[in-house]
């Protein structure tokens, strides 16, 4: 099964989600649990669309990974 990295911002008044592997596959919602729900199902009618027009589904590229910051700038003055 292929995996595809999932980002989840909070804006103002809801939460958007999107896949950086597959440009154009968004969603957006209330709460996190309703993003993840929609984003789950855009993907899915996303890769079955690629599917249809037969355009070849992309590997994930995308890579994750918090990294710390230049030491003293989250530092407390």
């Amino acid at each position: 099964m292929q995996k595809f990295l999932i980002v989840i911002e909070k804006a103002v008044n809801n939460h958007s989600a999107y896949s950086p592997d597959l440009p154009g596959c968004i969603a957006a919602a209330q709460t996190i649990e309703e993003v993840e729900k929609k984003i789950y199902k855009a993907i899915e009618m996303h890769i079955e669309e690629m599917k249809e027009d037969n355009i070849s589904i992309p590997s994930s590229t995308a890579i994750t990974e918090f990294k710390p910051l230049i030491q003293g700038i989250l530092q407390e003055t």
